[in-house]
């Protein structure tokens, strides 16, 4: 479903050269629930940014569904981002005077501007939003909301998900519930997943899970959960 070869973006700063990502190549089949743990400044979210097309690779390649995606037009781009990759982004991308309902059916408005706040519904309400379809955003829980840029993603039924930090200002419960209802809403469709995190709970919902640190991907190992989960509980508890 997805790969990328050899893919490279650097930065140049006034005093060195950023190694953003540095050589990564990757590829998650359909279906199938891939996590990227790293720190802030990592690089996941330059990496989710040259599979969205949003940015172009300095060299390698980003390829969908057998498609190098560097040879797209900018129509073809723009199909690219609206029925084949869905997008799970800041919450401060949701309209606040809009409603649930009117948010995600954002993508549908442009191919079927009289059907798409009825053809959004029943996603809606897989997600457990069928009473709160018609509230804006003001009245909508943090959970909520992501939920709502959830089903945005989801609307136009994507081929592959890419989430950068989804559950980034969420509690914990709420992590864990977007994080499962995530999983089992892409595998109900066969949708491939690249999820970008620093939370190491995140790992646990992921079928294969990797690093990236100083542009470069590496496996993640369990031992590195345990002594960041470890940590995190000796600060708490300092």
């Amino acid at each position: 479903m997805l790969e990328t070869r050899a893919l490279v973006k650097h930065y140049r700063s006034p005093t060195e050269i950023v190694h953003a990502v540095d050589g990564v190549s990757l590829s998650i089949a359909a279906g199938e629930f891939v996590a990227m743990y790293g720190p802030s400044g990592s690089g996941k979210s330059t990496l989710l940014n040259l599979i969205a097309g949003f940015r172009a690779p300095d060299s390698g390649q980003v390829i969908v569904q057998g498609c190098d995606i560097a040879t797209f037009t900018e129509k073809q781009h723009a199909d690219y981002l609206r029925n084949v990759v869905g997008v799970i982004g800041r919450q401060d991308e949701l309209l606040p005077d809009a409603s649930a309902r009117e948010n995600a059916a954002l993508k549908l408005f442009r191919t079927k501007a009289r059907r798409a706040l009825r053809e959004i519904e029943p996603l809606l309400i897989e997600l457990g939003l069928q009473s709160r379809m018609d509230h804006p955003m003001t009245k909508l829980s943090m959970g909520e909301r992501q939920r709502v840029i959830i089903a945005r993603a989801l609307s136009t039924a994507p081929r592959l998900v890419i989430a950068d930090e989804p559950t980034g200002n969420l509690d914990t419960r709420r992590s864990r519930d977007i994080l499962s209802l995530l999983r089992q809403l892409c595998q109900h469709r066969k949708t491939a997943v690249l999820l970008a995190t620093h939370d190491p709970q995140a790992v646990a919902y992921a079928d294969r899970a990797y690093v990236l640190s100083d542009g470069q991907l590496r496996d993640y190992r369990p031992d590195d959960v345990f002594v960041r989960l470890g940590a995190a509980t000796t600060l708490h508890h300092a």
